[in-house]
């Protein structure tokens, strides 16, 4: 509660300030009008810069009430599992993890994996990792769903064309939000040797958790710290992730049966296609928003692809009110 009181002050303070800016904005036209050409021309000036300042902050601002759920502001846990191709289509959730860790960087985001299950040949079976950011998981939610990768496959020795499925899934990090509340007698912990690519042991003792909540049937593996109750520390958050993630699946599921609408989660709601051949395009499915550049796009380049989402979001539910 204490830090959601924090964030609305400081939203307050922004729109606050935008208020002063054209306080003082109007004080200068009024100005304009008692000096002569000379003044005139500097006070045109001076608020040509601040209409454009106030313009940028108020885009921001627009934006930000695209963020208005209730566990926007949190960190993220995001987690990515190869579909049906094997090698092909491990190399391509490796590059989707790749994607989101630069995106990371580029928000000065701090990222951890906290599990990998690499691939035997190349890539990774599934990886779990954080995102931890201001708004990290009100921008990644976006992500979520099916993301299809169409080119010539390095993997190939005839370089044939391939087509190669990854889902994303995207939680918040509640960390140790009061609001999620897991009783230990519901969950079962199994201990057991963290393992490598192709299933080597790579640590002697048994420092790898998996943890099961027996109610829902959640399992959660973390493996990648080196000690046993770190990585319980770590799955034990996951686990609280997916709970949340659960409740609000349930009230979006209950809230689509009032609307009317059906909306069947799964590997069938493809989001985003890829395709590096025969032409360059990426494509986000639900916005019709694209780029022709998939290499600044797999580079982390995603902010257009979620603005436009979150935009859309907006959008569809005015119409539904309306």
């Amino acid at each position: 509660m204490l830090r959601r009181v924090t964030r609305l002050r400081e939203e307050v303070a922004l729109w606050r300030e935008i208020e002063r800016r054209l306080d003082e904005s109007l004080d200068l036209l009024e100005l304009m009008d008692q000096e002569d050409d000379s003044s005139s021309e500097e006070l045109l000036v001076e608020l040509s810069q601040t209409a454009n300042d106030t313009a940028g902050e108020l885009d921001r601002l627009e934006f930000r009430l695209t963020l208005g759920g209730d566990h926007d502001p949190s960190s993220a846990i995001v987690a990515i599992h190869a579909g049906a191709g094997g090698t092909e289509a491990q190399d391509w959730a490796e590059i989707l993890l790749r994607m989101y860790l630069r995106w990371s960087e580029r928000r000065e985001f701090a990222s951890q994996v906290l599990d990998l299950s690499s691939g035997e040949e190349a890539g990774v079976k599934s990886v779990m990792f954080q995102v931890e950011g201001e708004y990290a998981y009100g921008n990644l939610k976006a992500e979520r769903g099916v993301h299809r990768l169409v080119r010539l496959s390095p993997f190939d020795s005839a370089h044939r064309r391939h087509t190669s499925f990854a889902l994303v899934e995207v939680m918040p990090d509640v960390g140790q939000a009061v609001e999620v509340e897991v009783d230990l007698d519901d969950v079962r912990v199994d201990v057991f040797r963290s393992s490598g690519a192709g299933g080597q042991s790579v640590q002697k003792n048994s420092t790898a958790v998996r943890l099961t909540h027996v109610p829902t049937g959640t399992v959660v593996t973390c493996q990648n710290e080196r000690s046993q109750l770190q990585n319980r520390e770590n799955a034990m958050r996951v686990l609280q992730s997916r709970l949340v993630e659960i409740e609000e699946e349930k009230k979006e599921a209950e809230l689509a049966k009032l609307k009317g609408e059906h909306i069947s989660p799964g590997w069938g709601n493809q989001i985003r296609s890829y395709v590096l051949h025969p032409y360059n395009m990426v494509k986000d499915l639900r916005t019709e928003h694209e780029s022709s550049n998939p290499g600044a796009v797999l580079d982390g380049e995603l902010d257009s692809f979620i603005a436009a989402y979150l935009k859309s979001r907006i959008g569809s539910t005015d119409r539904t009110s309306g």
